[in-house]
This record gives C-alpha cells, structure tokens and sequence, in this order.
C-alpha cells in the first residue's frame, strides 16, 4: 500500500468536533450552577433546585412551543398577554361553576378545558391572520398581545380577578403537589419537552417546520402547505400557553393585567438561547428546555446576591437575548464562507 493510501485513508477517517452551540448552552447552566453554589451554599439544596425546575416550566412549556413557531420562520409576541387573558377567564368561569355545580374537580377540570380551548383558538387566530391574512406575524401578535392584555384588565375592572378560596384548594396541588419528589409542574414541563422533541425531529411535520424556516418559497414548490403548517405551529404555541397557564392559575389564585408580562421576552430568550435560529430552519428543543431554566437560574441568583440588582433582571435577559444573536450571525456567517471555500 502507498503512502498517498494511507495518508489518504487516515484523513478519511471522521474527527471528533466540538459542537460549542449544541453543547454552550448546558455548559453555562452547569457554570451558573457551580457560580451559584459559590455564592450561596443554599442554592444547591434541594428546596432551592426545585423551585428554580417548578419556575423554569411555565417559561420552558411556552418554549418548546416557541420553537416550532420561529423554526418555521415565524415569531409570536402575544403569549404573555395570552396567558393573563386565559388566567382571567378560566378565573371567572371556575367562580362561577363553583357557585352552580359546586366546589369539586368538575369544576377545576372544565376551567382547565376552557383553557386548552382557548390556548388552540388564540393560537389559530394568530396562525390564520399571518398565512391567510398575509399579513407580518411580527404584526399580527404586536396587536394580538395588545388585545389580550385590554381584555384582562376590562374583565378585572383595572384590579385583579382572584380564584374562590374554596376552588382554590382544589386546584391548588396542581402547582405545589409532587409525584416521586418531583413538583407536577416539572412532570407536564418534562412530557411536554419530550413529545415536543419527538414532533419535531421525528415526524414529517418537523421536517416540513425545518423546511418552511430554511426556505418558504423552496417548501411550496416542495408540495408542502405552508399556510396549514404554519398555523399549526402558531396552534401549538397556543396549546403550550393554555398548559403553562393551567398550572400557573393555581399559584397566587390570580390574574390581572400585570400577568404573564414579559413572558414573550423570556421564551423568546430560552429558544434563541438554546440554539434555535431566529431565522427559521434550525431548532432545539432540548436547548430550548435547557435556555428556559437558564434564565430561571440567573433570576435565582439575582435573588441570592447584592452584587447585582434583581430589578436588572429583565435587562440582563435583554443583554443575554442580544450576544446569542449575535453568536448565531457568526455562526450563520461562518457556515456560509466555509461551504464558499
């Protein structure tokens, strides 16, 4: 055998490669976790953890459905406004119920059916207004959000509309009750990442998302309905709102205009954060889960240490949301010299 086949056959054989976008987002929650721990010795313990995997689901749930909406090129800013909206009505509806069939399950379970209800039409709303309507999603969810959040104070009457004690403590073991040590929250969080992550890399329907987000006029001549696929991912961010919404609810009780804001911002920062490209064609749902209790984390730590103000959080999500896409252009840019060459 020549030395030409043999050098040959040696640079043939695939390289171990570092994939530092996949793999950052993870290494800075382990680096959070550790700087963490530094800190304060408390945030280790076990209580500490699972508040920060309990908070991390309401934001980490509307991810995963933030993901297959800015995968297909997409982009909704109207969830945190959507979850007030819900909250408000699935409040009025239980008090209601309450006082006409009783304080029960029945009860709980019917609000919780308005809100998946509710969760698939705002989201179809949303979806049909940017496919059929032709109109910028950017648009469409910057009025959504404003309608949404109108709504809530007008039910509220500018104040707060609060859950019936009594309902109350039947609905309230969705939020604080465990199953083997593990908050339930966390358990829907867990099942929703999951069968998120089976969709989307697993069916035709990622494949079409990815598809859609890469090149929307290539999946139309591809034989793809845009338009269908599109509202469905609109659809399921809907649905993730709703489910996020039902375990909130029982957490305070209440809903009021000041609920759920900036939750947009903070989906946004998990997805963007956990690898997905603003752009469309590439998500990451693990990233996203993982970028979801990132964010949870610093709050964390913001809430353990003077160094820093835990007013500043909202601005430290900002600068975090700003270097990600940043990273991504590089990334982007990088790709495209390399195939160039």
């Amino acid at each position: 055998m020549s030395d030409t086949s043999v050098r040959d056959g040696a640079a043939s054989k695939p390289k171990f490669k570092f994939d530092l976008a996949a793999a950052g987002p993870l290494l800075a929650l382990i680096f959070l976790f550790i700087l963490g721990t530094v800190i304060n010795p408390e945030f280790i313990n076990q209580g500490n953890v699972s508040n920060i995997m309990t908070r991390s689901s309401f934001i980490g749930i509307i991810a995963v459905g933030a993901t297959f909406v800015i995968t297909a090129g997409g982009i909704d800013l109207s969830v945190g406004s959507m979850a007030a909206f819900i909250s408000g009505v699935m409040i009025i509806v239980m008090d209601r119920l309450a006082g006409s069939i009783g304080v029960n399950w029945w009860t709980v379970i019917a609000g919780c059916g308005l809100s998946v209800i509710l969760g698939i039409g705002a989201g179809a709303l949303n979806g049909i207004l940017t496919t059929r309507g032709k109109i910028e999603a950017f648009i469409v969810t910057l009025g959504t959000m404003g309608i949404y959040r109108s709504l809530v104070t007008y039910f509220a009457n500018g104040g707060t509309l609060s859950l019936g004690s009594e309902i109350r403590n039947v609905y309230r073991p969705i939020y604080y009750e465990s199953f083997f040590a593990i908050p339930l929250p966390v358990w829907v969080f867990a099942l929703t990442a999951v069968i998120g992550w089976i969709v989307l890399n697993r069916t035709s329907f990622g494949r079409h998302c990815l598809a859609i987000g890469s090149n929307e006029a290539v999946a139309k001549y591809s034989a793809i309905n845009v338009d269908r696929v599109k509202t469905l991912t609109y659809i399921i961010q809907g649905l993730c709102v709703s489910l996020a919404t039902i375990i909130y609810v029982p957490r305070l009780g209440s809903a009021s205009a000041s609920t759920g804001v900036l939750w947009e911002l903070e989906a946004i920062a998990a997805v963007i954060i956990g690898g997905t490209i603003l752009k469309g064609g590439y998500g990451r749902i693990g990233g996203s889960v993982v970028g979801a209790i990132l964010l949870t984390t610093i709050g964390n730590i913001l809430n353990l240490t003077d160094i820093i103000s835990n007013y500043l959080n909202g601005a430290v999500q900002g600068v975090i949301i700003v270097v990600a896409v940043w990273l991504q252009r590089g990334n982007l840019t990088g790709g495209r010299r390399k195939s160039t060459d």
